[in-house]
């Protein structure tokens, strides 16, 4: 039984080579007749016409930037370690290749969302495998987001203690191992009841939104501090922390980069390129928001913000590694704090990653806590009491997560390998084999198969490398 589209999908386009079922297309005329001017209009009407002026919505420059700001997020600081374990040539190949699909996967969806005019990915979801679909979709996001969010807080209890020793003129040497303000773990909990659930509760918070928009400068800022502080610390790297002062070239011998490196480390490479390439929940919306709307358009701005994004991950990746070779941190900022625990310029970018992460999660609460009620709670009218235990549940999940996972690369890994490469890689070309009725041979559905394949391939391989490597240790 073929499922009625989602209210607001609009008009479905029957052009040739497309699915469109004959009750679909009766359900939808239905719905028009009774709703000319409402819900049902198409999302993309012509353009020019009084619906969609073209002097309205996002810029071409402010899109790019809105994906941008989709992409950009904790998964940078784990991209130097992905360098050490695959080496200098073998990242820069896996991480254009993760980044070129991500791109055709955006092309994908781009292709299916001009012909079914649909607002979301959980509706497109619903297109190809009807309820099904839009559930397995809302499930992956709510998993995605709550791992998008453990990998915040970890950066928390990393970070903040250090944070803290700073401010008080010392390190955490320096203190008493029993100090209760730096436990890193304790610090998690009280910002996470104090400042991140009040937060997360609020059921409107658009004006956090701006805090996304910083969170993406700090992310650059960062990479600029990581090529800059390439000169900041000696190699062979010191004994000791007590680094502050020194200002001596990394020209050693004994630092001799790696053009290709395989070991079992290198299993976490894709999935942390994968989580750091996902904007593809984001796409869909930023569409309907572009100016003058067209496919043409909104892949160029797809192809210059990849493209930018690449650039800043590759170049933050390629110093992290110079800096500190096979030495380099899951997390970069942690080798920064071990070896400058004092530099100004360190403090200033720990300081403000700290600020963006703390207001960054209320927000990817959001549409975990709409997808959670979605998928469980549809039948059930809307209450504070629903809302409330919903984003209770989801802050407690996390925090546990955070606090007693021991490395951040095992939530990049984990979630990369699954939910990453399930919306980066298989959903997309899923989809698109399911919707489109063009030859199989096509160019198109080939390359969406191809798309499915690598990404089922590539996620289990590293999953299964994964838990090996923990049962190894």
């Amino acid at each position: 039984m073929v499922p009625p589209p989602p209210r607001g999908a609009g008009r479905l386009l029957a052009e040739r080579g497309w699915y469109l079922s004959a009750r679909e297309q009766q359900e939808e005329e239905e719905e028009e007749a009774e709703d000319e001017d409402g819900e049902s209009a198409p999302l993309l009407p012509p353009s020019g016409s009084v619906r969609n002026p073209p002097n309205r919505g996002s810029s071409f420059g402010f899109s790019v930037f809105n994906l941008m700001n989709a992409i950009m997020g904790s998964g940078i600081l784990g991209l130097s370690y992905a360098m050490a374990n695959t080496g200098i040539m073998g990242f820069s190949i896996l991480l254009l290749i993760v980044a070129s699909l991500a791109a055709y996967s955006v092309f994908l969806l781009l292709s299916m969302c001009t012909q079914t005019a649909v607002t979301s990915y959980e509706d497109l979801g619903l297109f190809a495998f009807g309820s099904t679909g839009k559930v397995l979709v809302a499930t992956t996001i709510i998993i995605q987001n709550i791992g998008a969010m453990s990998s915040y807080l970890l950066i928390v209890k990393s970070e903040l203690p250090g944070a803290v020793a700073g401010f008080l003129n010392g390190d955490e040497s320096g203190f008493s191992n029993r100090s209760w303000y730096l436990d890193g773990r304790l610090l998690l909990l009280i910002t996470s009841v104090c400042i991140v659930f009040p937060l997360a509760l609020l059921p409107k918070i658009g004006f956090l939104g701006y805090t996304s928009s910083l969170s993406f400068f700090f992310m650059v800022y960062f990479a600029l501090v990581v090529m800059i502080k390439k000169w900041s610390i000696p190699c062979p790297l010191p004994l000791s922390s007590a680094t502050e002062t020194l200002q001596v070239s990394n020209s050693t011998g004994d630092c001799k980069a790696k053009l290709f490196h395989l070991s079992k480390e290198s299993a976490y490479a894709i999935p942390t390129m994968a989580f750091s390439f996902l904007c593809h929940t984001s796409v869909l919306p930023i569409y309907c928001e572009l100016r003058s709307p067209s496919k043409s358009r909104m892949q160029n701005v797809t192809v210059t913000g990849i493209g930018l994004s690449f650039l800043i991950y590759f170049l933050s990746a390629l110093f992290g590694y110079l800096t500190f070779y096979d030495k380099v941190d899951s997390e970069l900022l942690q080798g920064y704090s071990r070896y400058l625990p004092h530099d100004t310029v360190i403090m200033t970018v720990k300081v403000a990653i700290l600020f963006a992460v703390l207001l960054t999660v209320p927000l990817i609460h959001f549409p975990a806590r709409k997808a959670v009620l979605m998928v469980f709670f549809s039948h059930l009218p809307v209450s504070w009491i629903c809302h409330i235990l919903v984003t209770l549940t989801l802050n407690t999940v996390v925090v546990l997560f955070a606090m007693y996972v021991p490395d951040i690369k095992n939530v990049f890994g984990v979630v990369g390998s699954t939910t990453s490469t399930c919306l980066l890689f298989v959903y997309p070309g899923l989809f698109y084999l399911k919707l489109s009725r063009e030859d199989f041979l096509s160019p198109q559905k080939l390359g969406a198969c191809a798309l499915v394949i690598f990404g089922i391939c590539v996620g289990l391989l590293s999953l299964v490398l994964i838990i090996f490597n923990w049962i190894d240790q």
